[in-house]
């Protein structure tokens, strides 16, 4: 338990762990380097516990987070197939390397991947997908810890998984998950991995400070379309702005605070429901405090 307390980090910033590059420090940092430590941490602490996983799809407030923020350290990461028919992927992998491997290994299903710049356990609690796709489309069973650090597995089937999301109890912690292996050959996997890619390079917009879609697609509608129509997608907040190429994506500029990110995305869903009645709802997260 000593060694535990050790590694424990007070005040830890945590901007460099969002995409978004913003928000508070964390009261409490711990990252286990494997499952035996962090049963151990989990057991000691007693505070809240926030799970903090590639960061590309959460926003932190300015005030931090108070309690234990974890974020699970590289042996989390790995991909192992498993009697030829099972792929077993650590929960910190990240998506397009998993895709990537995929590819590698003449595996279909996984090609969507490269396109969501997320780890694994992140997307399967989001149930991330895009262009029609999503990750529990393959998925098997997943290996979950809970709050007092006991370790279960759970099939697919006991998991109720539905647009952008999943009914898993929220003090699970995933630690990796399994799916199923199904071969194709690899020149149509790697086209049709480029053809994704290529769109994606088309339509939404690389190497600056963003958390990806916004909101979630309502009804079957574009997000980004609904808030062309209400005439959102040139309002700004400080340093908060909406991108041109893709109206559902909101972009620090490079002096935005985690509030003017928040206030624009309050301020869009305001004037969105005024115009045409839409609840936009969020699909990124937002967590913390404000200052």
């Amino acid at each position: 338990m000593e060694l535990i307390k050790k590694k424990i980090k007070k005040n830890e910033n945590l901007a460099k762990y969002s995409w978004f590059n913003l928000g508070g420090s964390a009261e409490f940092f711990f990252k286990p380097n494997d499952k035996k430590e962090l049963s151990e941490y989990l057991k000691l602490e007693n505070n809240s516990i926030t799970i903090l996983g590639a960061g590309s799809n959460t926003l932190i407030r300015d005030g931090g987070v108070k309690g234990s923020v974890i974020k699970l350290g590289p042996k989390f990461s790995f991909i192992n197939i498993i009697n030829d028919n099972i792929l077993h992927v650590g929960a910190l992998t990240f998506d397009k390397k998993l895709s990537e491997f995929a590819l590698e290994n003449s595996i279909s299903g996984f090609e969507f991947l490269s396109c969501i710049p997320g780890s694994v356990g992140g997307s399967i609690k989001m149930n991330s997908g895009c262009y029609g796709q999503q990750i529990s489309t393959n998925l098997l069973s997943i290996e979950v810890m809970n709050k007092e650090g006991e370790i279960t597995e759970i099939k697919k089937k006991k998991i109720n998984f539905f647009y952008r999301g999943c009914d898993l109890p929220k003090n699970f912690i995933i630690l990796s998950a399994k799916f199923n292996i199904v071969l194709s050959d690899k020149k149509i996997i790697k086209q049709k991995q480029e053809n994704l890619i290529k769109k994606k390079k088309q339509d939404q917009p690389s190497q600056l400070k963003t958390c990806g879609s916004t909101f979630k697609n309502p009804n079957n509608l574009k997000a980004w379309q609904i808030i062309k129509n209400a005439d959102c997608h040139k309002l700004s907040v400080g340093g908060a702005i909406i991108s041109e190429q893709h109206n559902n994506f909101f972009i620090n500029n490079g002096e935005a605070t985690s509030k003017d990110i928040e206030d624009l995305i309050k301020m869009v869903q305001k004037k969105v429901f005024k115009h045409s009645g839409i609840n936009l709802e969020l699909e990124i997260k937002i967590i913390g405090f404000n200052s």
